[in-house]
């Protein structure tokens, strides 16, 4: 992928983010009893879950970006596990689901063209 269609699918690769986040908080509201019940992360993946789908039928995705959305959507699933097992620490280590994350985000790096190296005509 291009810069342009970096700067042009930022919007879907954060609310793919957002998503994966919100949906495993309601997971952990609806499920956990060691999380107090609310209801906004149900309204957030709702909401996150529609713009998403709006921005689906808005315009085409490029080339790898599902690919990248879905890493995406893992990484706010894991991250969120991973902070809620260090705020709590009776549900487990929280090992396996940063590691995971961070294998996503370094995936996602690559693939976006963060971690390429500079060549001399863009410095």
């Amino acid at each position: 992928m291009n810069k342009e269609q970096i700067k042009a699918e930022r919007k879907t690769l954060v609310l793919s983010l957002l998503a994966g986040l919100c949906g495993n908080a309601t997971l952990a509201v609806l499920t956990s009893s060691a999380v107090a019940f609310s209801i906004f992360p149900v309204i957030a993946f709702a909401l996150a879950v529609y713009c998403l789908y709006q921005e689906y039928l808005s315009k085409p995705m490029a080339e790898g970006t599902p690919a990248i959305a879905f890493a995406c959507f893992l990484v706010g699933a894991f991250g969120y596990s991973a902070f809620l097992r260090a705020q709590v620490p009776d549900m487990g280590s929280n090992f396996l689901p940063l590691m995971i994350c961070l294998g996503l985000l370094i995936w996602v790096a690559v693939k976006l063209g963060v971690m390429s190296p500079k060549t001399e005509a863009q410095a």
